[in-house]
């Protein structure tokens, strides 16, 4: 039997759960459900959009990474009034958020500045994680203007995502990953520019890791 004291340090479904102090069986059945559960996430469906491709877990109600090409981003494109939207798929919803995370593109939206259509596809629910601010706002965002000005001298294929442990948020309980990560190839060749692992925290770090150790940290089957 789990104790009180155990499932309190659990961060996982802390919404989702009532506290009762005898409830020591539901909260086992609180901290199973989402252990085993985000152990055994996987791509239920690929969301293919013209600027992106996303793998979705409905386990999750968010993708576990997207992937794109990227050649010269940036550009012009008013993304005033552009917000997230759940996009026909039953993602997580603007009750999911407030200001402890940020919606963290993956597939950045500036990358896409260029086409005022394939930028506003970026603003769907399945092209973003949960983020504390200071990473999305930080380091995330300033090895996103990095790659952007690496694709104005090569073609790039981008794969960002997360890495998931067993914290939810919200009333639909979404998956907070405990990192996200970028990897950045060329394109023509395949070979791996950048693999960065970044702690979904308040540290603004990040570190660089192999291909191979990434697919071991993951927890996931994936198709890069």
């Amino acid at each position: 039997m789990v104790s009180t004291s155990h499932f309190h340090r659990v961060n996982a479904l802390e919404k989702g759960c009532f506290w009762l102090r005898n409830a020591q069986r539901l909260a086992w059945l609180c901290v199973l459900y989402t252990t085993v559960g985000f152990a055994q996430v996987k791509a239920d469906t690929i969301v293919t959009t013209p600027a992106y491709k996303s793998y979705f877990s409905y386990t999750l109600r968010e993708p576990l990474y997207v992937t794109y090409t990227l050649y010269k981003g940036g550009g012009d494109c008013d993304r005033d009034g552009m917000r997230f939207d759940e996009c026909g798929v039953n993602t997580a919803t603007d009750d999911d958020y407030d200001k402890a995370y940020d919606k963290g593109h993956l597939a950045n939206a500036e990358d896409f500045a260029y086409d005022c259509d394939l930028d506003r596809a970026t603003f769907c629910y399945y092209n973003c994680l949960p983020q504390v601010p200071r990473l999305n706002r930080g380091i995330w965002k300033t090895w996103e203007t990095q790659i952007r000005k690496l694709s104005q001298k090569k073609k790039l294929f981008i794969v960002a995502g997360g890495i998931f442990g067993t914290k939810t948020y919200g009333p639909n309980h979404i998956g907070v990953p405990d990192y996200c990560y970028k990897i950045v190839y060329e394109a023509d060749t395949h070979k791996v520019l950048y693999c960065l692992l970044f702690p979904n925290d308040t540290s603004k770090s990040y570190k660089e890791v192999t291909l191979a150790e990434l697919k071991k940290k993951v927890g996931y089957t994936v198709d890069w």
